[in-house]
């Protein structure tokens, strides 16, 4: 269990082998929960974006049955149900 100090800016230092532990850089975030017993310190991980743009045509869906063209299909047999 580590002490840390409060500066007179109120600021906190962690120390360098948890940052690194935690994998916490420059500009990390920090989310500060106050409990009954104390406060409780959790690192936020926000989800990259990605650009799904560059996923276009990845994937191809199996073919289902015989392949139809517009030519095949009657209008009125639509109307009869």
């Amino acid at each position: 269990m580590s002490t840390l100090l409060v500066s007179s800016k109120g600021q906190i230092v962690l120390p360098a082998a948890m940052r690194r532990r935690l994998g916490m850089g420059a500009g990390a975030r920090i989310e500060v929960l106050e409990e009954s017993d104390g406060l409780k310190l959790r690192v936020v991980r926000s989800v990259p974006t990605v650009d799904l743009t560059g996923l276009a045509g990845m994937f191809k869906a199996p073919a289902r049955g015989v392949p139809r063209r517009l030519e095949d299909f009657d209008p009125a047999s639509l109307l009869t149900r």
